[in-house]
């Protein structure tokens, strides 16, 4: 029989605490912990995206600095913001919501956030911190992942772990977060020749390749760990995972549903992240 990890459960948990955290630190340093937050265009998916985030920052007492402008801003504007925000000290973490419209250079932009201040934890500092186990801001989508092996105290040590998908954002973050947890981590991708049979091998499958229902039940083996990072649409338009959740879940000892799974312990990361950057300046 299955388990599911709740990941809005989790959330809300920590939620909680940061929140606790928080009011602790404004006692103690006297100010407040600031997130800013850059939407550049009109794009309606990011509009909801930042304004979760917001929503998010009220409710664990962080003070959020949001800044909307056209799509038709200038590289230029946009890096004088970002360069602005670097040196305010009212700023603890900067966080671009991302894609930026065609005519930005995003990876310049990005390269301007100090990784002190990188609460998304994309940066080149934190990615080699992460990369050689020191610490730092980590990625939200995976630490968030690790947070929920860690409230389920499931013990990655030794375990065969597979996880699908290499973008910076979620595969290979949560490659390097396995491996420093003493798993033995095969990284697939597109290229991945027999993806089945290292599926088949793996005691931990996490999916992250934003392909509806893409890992059925003949790719995990009885009593494995899914998650599924992925957030789709399948032939309905119903809300769904990477993961044929309904005929995968009864092979698995855990297993993370969609929506309710991974996706709102994203946002809870970024808010942690937040915290932290504002206790190490």
């Amino acid at each position: 029989m299955y388990k599911l990890i709740d990941g809005k459960k989790l959330s809300q948990s920590m939620r909680e605490e940061i929140r606790q955290n928080v009011e602790k630190f404004k006692e103690e340093s006297g100010r407040e912990i600031g997130l800013a937050v850059v939407l550049v265009g009109e794009d309606p998916a990011s509009q909801v995206y930042v304004r979760n985030k917001i929503k998010a920052c009220e409710q664990v007492g962080i003070k959020s600095f949001a800044y909307y402008l056209d799509a038709a801003t200038t590289q230029a504007r946009v890096e004088e913001l970002i360069r602005s925000l670097a040196v305010d000290n009212k700023i603890d973490g900067i966080l671009v919501q991302l894609p930026l419209p065609a005519h930005l250079d995003s990876k310049k932009i990005l390269g301007l956030i100090p990784f002190s201040k990188d609460v998304d934890g994309f940066s080149a500092e934190n990615t080699g911190k992460l990369c050689m186990n020191e610490p730092c801001l980590v990625a939200c989508t995976p630490n968030g992942v690790m947070k929920m092996f860690e409230s389920e105290g499931i013990d990655l040590c030794g375990k065969n772990a597979v996880v699908i998908g290499r973008s910076n954002i979620v595969g290979k973050p949560m490659a390097m977060l396995l491996t420093n947890a003493n798993a033995t981590v095969t990284l697939c991708h597109s290229k991945t020749a027999d993806l089945k049979r290292k599926c088949l091998d793996a005691d931990i499958v996490v999916a992250a390749i934003g392909k509806p229902k893409f890992i059925t039940a003949d790719m995990i083996k009885e009593g494995a760990v899914v998650i599924d990072v992925g957030m789709d649409r399948d032939e309905n338009g119903k809300l769904c995972g990477d993961v044929d959740f309904e005929n995968v879940k009864d092979k698995c000892s855990y297993i993370t549903p969609v929506p309710g799974g991974v996706g709102p312990m994203t946002i809870t990361m970024l808010m942690y992240n937040t915290y932290i950057s504002a206790t190490r300046s």
